[in-house]
């Protein structure tokens, strides 16, 4: 299974490309220094793992997205249910709401989820 995990900082360069692809490299680097406080070096080391990760891709000095940001995240969602669930959504489910009650608003939408994802018999 690829590795869908990101840390706070790659998250943060992630959503500035998510936000402004395509972006040529340069206004890449100028923006990174001007968000993150990065080096030039910074930026394309950075942009290299996501272009090997398979995330985004560097055509002719522009950077453009071969993964939406809603894929990325739903992808890595999986991956940590998988790994810290077994897989088990509704074990995933029972952990996250035995410190944290649901709001009326978040069970009707979490069943509007479930019936949009219900197979048809």
């Amino acid at each position: 299974m690829e590795d869908y995990t990101l840390g706070v900082i790659e998250s943060r360069f992630a959503d500035l490309v998510w936000a402004h692809a395509p972006i040529a490299t340069g206004d890449l680097v100028k923006l990174c220094e001007k968000e993150l406080g990065w080096k030039r070096t910074t930026t394309y080391t950075v942009l290299k793992k996501f272009i090997a990760r398979g995330i985004f891709e560097n055509r002719n000095s522009v950077v453009v997205v071969l993964m939406e940001r809603e894929d990325f995240y739903a992808r890595q969602s999986e991956v940590y249910v998988g790994r810290s669930f077994g897989g088990s959504l509704p074990g995933f489910l029972a952990a996250f709401t035995s410190k944290k009650k649901l709001s009326e608003k978040e069970i009707q939408e979490i069943e509007a989820i479930i019936n949009e994802g219900r197979e048809e018999k």
